[in-house]
């Protein structure tokens, strides 16, 4: 008798527990629902929000000044050099220039260094209207076939780069077909600046995306060249000028990483760089320009962040200053409804 009342009270404590719960829970979704779940509800009265845009202000300002004062410490250089790099008898049609390889591209220009430039000076070739976010463009590749190579079969969203003389491309598509292939040479005098070419793509590129035993196989070998060629003894993971391409950018102006110069300039210094003119952007109005720069803390030369934050943070203090003249002119002590349009007493009036 004594088992049979123990068994029987217990599915009872259970039934009485998991009605408990389901009571909470109940409680608590209505709660939620019912938007009755503590939470804290600032009263900002104009005090308050008088000095929150002043504080928001006197902190933005000096970090617009500091980031501003960052950018004004790199030292860049921007030189354009497509128009000046094609031989006079050829100004009037570049496009023929560009495409007759038996004109040499060979071009000598100098530099003067403004200011003091300390390494690492890092180079960068820029392209203007050049449109890499275009959908085909961007669609004709392949990431499998960059991991894997040649064990991977299906490269149709290469086309037309996918296949030639009937044997695959690696790599295929018109991203890698148009890989940059002008070339910087750097001097100070008779002694040649050396150029750090590694490390240039990201890490995560070169690890996770790019194959360590995939090798260029039948590249550019079509009657139609688009760009530069690639070591077939050398895996793409290390071919980083590839990698750092095949990062397609999303707007028509862009500068890609060519390498670093990890000597001091000084300034005055007259650096000769000795290139060769190789890529056609002549014939959709573009333009290639060289840039030397150093970086700072936060990157770069770029003075819009700091100008950003300036602006806001004047704009804040500005605002604040606006909101106390009105509330020394008009004040209204906190909790006084009196002069409200809705006030119960002035509507029964």
């Amino acid at each position: 008798m004594e088992m049979d009342g123990g068994s029987a009270s217990a599915p009872a404590g259970i039934e009485a527990d998991s009605v408990s719960v389901r009571q909470g829970r109940s409680k608590i979704i209505y709660q939620f629902t019912q938007q009755n779940l503590p939470a804290c509800k600032p009263v900002l009265s104009p005090a308050w929000v008088i000095s929150i845009f002043f504080v928001v202000g006197v902190i933005f300002i000096p970090v617009g000044i500091v980031s501003l004062h960052a950018s004004q410490t790199v030292v860049e250089i921007v030189y354009r050099y497509d128009a000046e790099c094609v031989p006079e008898s050829f100004r009037s049609n570049k496009l023929a220039y560009i495409k007759d390889s038996s004109i040499p591209k060979n071009c000598t220009k100098s530099l003067k260094i403004p200011k003091d430039m300390k390494a690492p000076i890092y180079i960068y070739y820029q392209l203007d209207n050049y449109y890499q976010n275009h959908r085909r463009y961007v669609k004709s590749r392949n990431d499998q076939q960059l991991l894997h190579g040649l064990k991977y079969h299906d490269t149709g969203s290469c086309a037309p780069e996918d296949v030639n003389h009937g044997l695959p491309i690696v790599p295929c598509g018109l991203i890698a077909w148009s890989l940059f292939n002008d070339t910087y040479s750097f001097y100070r005098g008779i002694d040649e600046l050396k150029v750090n070419r590694k490390n240039i793509a990201w890490e995560s590129d070169r690890e996770h995306k790019f194959g360590k035993q995939v090798y260029p196989f039948n590249f550019q070998n079509g009657s139609l060249i688009g760009g530069a060629s690639l070591d077939p003894n050398i895996p793409l993971s290390d071919q980083e000028d590839l990698i750092v391409w095949m990062r397609t950018s999303a707007l028509p102006t862009f500068r890609k990483l060519y390498g670093r110069i990890e000597e001091d300039l000084d300034a005055d210094d007259i650096i000769s760089i000795k290139l060769l003119n190789n890529y056609n952007t002549y014939s959709f109005s573009g333009s290639k320009k060289l840039v030397l720069s150093t970086s700072s803390w936060l990157g770069g030369h770029n003075n819009f962040l700091g100008l950003a934050y300036i602006s806001v943070g004047a704009s804040f203090i500005l605002i604040a200053f606006v909101f106390m003249l009105l509330h020394v002119k008009n004040p209204r002590p906190y909790g006084d409804t009196t002069n409200l349009s809705w006030n119960w007493k002035s509507m029964s009036g």
